[in-house]
C-alpha cells in the first residue's frame, strides 16, 4: 500500500478545491507615482506598463484600480524641486498632499502614502545629512512632519520607509498629539539594501548622489536583525509590518508571520516586476503564469498584504 496523492491532481476542478493558498485582488495594493505638472502620463522605461501621472490625470489610473477590484493604492510623489532638508515632502501644497486631496474628491480608494525623504532631497538620501552622513535623530522630526502633512491632506495610512531608528514611535506620538489616533502605520520594518530597487529609483528619481544606503537599510544576509527591527517597530506602535523586497526574502516573511501577531505586508518590488516583464518580452516565460506563481509564493510565505505592480494584471 502506498499513498496516491495524485488523486487530488486529476483535473482543474479537484486541484482548485484542494488548493491551499489563494491570492485575492483584495490582498493587493497598487503603487501609484504622481508627478508635478499638468497633462502628464510618462511610461517608466525600465517598468513597462507603469506610469507617472500628473494630478489632473490621476482619475485615469484610479478608474483602472477600481475596475480591477483593488481596494488600496500606495502613493509616491515626484516633486518639482528638491533641497537639503526635503521641504517639498512636508509642504501642504506638495505633490502628494495635493494628490491626496484630489483623490478624495473623485475616488473611494484607500490611500497609503510612502513617507520618506529620498525623492525630495537634493542628495537622494532618506534622511538629513550632517558631517557627510545621515543623522538618524535629526531625521525623525522631518519624517514625522511628512507623515502628519499626509494625514492632514487625507492619507488613510502612512508607511515610513526611511529605516531610521525610532521613526515609528515619533510618527505615532505626533499623530496622536494632533488627534489622529486611528490612522494606522505600516512600517517598512525589514527593508533590505537590495539591488532590486533599481527601476524604482529611475521612476522616482531617488538614487543617492553619493555613497549608498547600507548604513540604514539592512544587510541582505541577516534575518535575526530583521526580526529585531520588526519587533522594535511593533513595540513603537506599528500596526502592520513590511518585508521588502519579497522574492529574495520569502524566508523573512515566513519568520515574521510565525513570530508576530500583526498583519505582515510584502513589497514585490520594481526589479522583481521588471525581470518578469523583460523575460516575457523575450519569450522566455509565460508572463501570466509567472505572475501567478510569484504572487502565490509571497502569499504562501505568509504575507497578508502584497504591494505589487502586478495588481492590475489578470490572474
Amino acid at each position: 500500500m502506498f499513498a496516491r496523492t495524485r488523486r487530488l491532481r486529476q483535473n482543474e476542478a479537484i486541484r482548485t478545491l484542494v488548493r491551499e493558498t489563494r491570492v485575492s485582488k483584495e490582498d493587493l495594493i497598487y503603487p501609484v507615482f504622481v508627478v508635478d505638472g499638468k497633462d502628464k502620463k510618462e511610461e517608466i522605461p525600465s517598468m513597462p506598463g507603469v506610469y507617472r501621472y500628473s494630478i489632473d490625470r490621476l482619475e485615469e489610473i484610479l478608474e483602472r484600480v477600481e475596475k480591477a477590484g483593488i481596494k488600496g493604492i500606495m502613493l509616491f510623489g515626484i516633486p518639482s524641486y528638491k533641497d537639503e532638508c526635503a521641504s517639498s515632502a512636508y509642504d501642504d501644497e506638495g505633490v502628494v498632499q495635493r494628490a491626496l486631496r484630489r483623490i478624495k474628491e473623485i475616488s473611494k480608494v484607500y490611500c497609503i502614502t510612502d513617507v520618506c525623504l529620498c525623492q525630495y532631497t537634493s542628495h537622494g538620501h532618506c534622511g538629513i545629512i550632517r558631517d557627510g552622513a545621515v543623522d538618524n535623530d535629526a531625521t525623525l522630526e522631518y519624517i514625522a512632519k511628512v507623515a502628519l502633512s499626509h494625514v492632514r491632506a487625507g492619507a488613510d495610512m502612512v508607511a515610513p520607509s526611511d529605516m531610521m531608528d525610532g521613526r515609528v514611535a515619533r510618527i505615532r506620538a505626533v499623530l496622536d498629539e494632533k488627534g489622529f489616533y486611528y490612522t494606522p502605520i505600516m512600517a517598512y520594518s525589514a527593508k533590505y539594501a537590495s539591488c532590486f530597487y533599481g527601476p524604482f529609483r529611475e521612476a522616482a528619481h531617488s538614487a543617492p548622489r553619493f555613497k549608498d544606503r547600507k548604513t540604514y537599510q539592512m544587510d541582505p544576509a541577516n534575518i535575526r536583525e530583521a526580526l529585531r527591527e520588526i519587533e522594535s517597530d511593533i513595540n513603537e506602535g506599528a500596526d502592520i509590518v513590511m518585508v521588502k523586497p519579497a522574492l529574495a526574502y520569502l524566508d523573512v516573511i515566513r519568520w515574521a508571520k510565525d513570530k508576530f501577531n500583526v498583519p505582515v505586508a510584502a513589497y514585490n518590488v520594481s526589479g522583481e516586476y521588471s525581470m518578469i516583464k523583460a523575460a516575457s518580452r523575450m519569450g522566455w516565460l509565460d508572463e501570466k503564469k509567472a505572475i501567478f506563481e510569484v504572487l502565490t509564493s509571497i502569499k504562501r510565505a505568509g504575507a497578508d498584504i502584497i504591494i505589487t505592480y502586478f495588481a492590475l494584471e489578470e490572474m
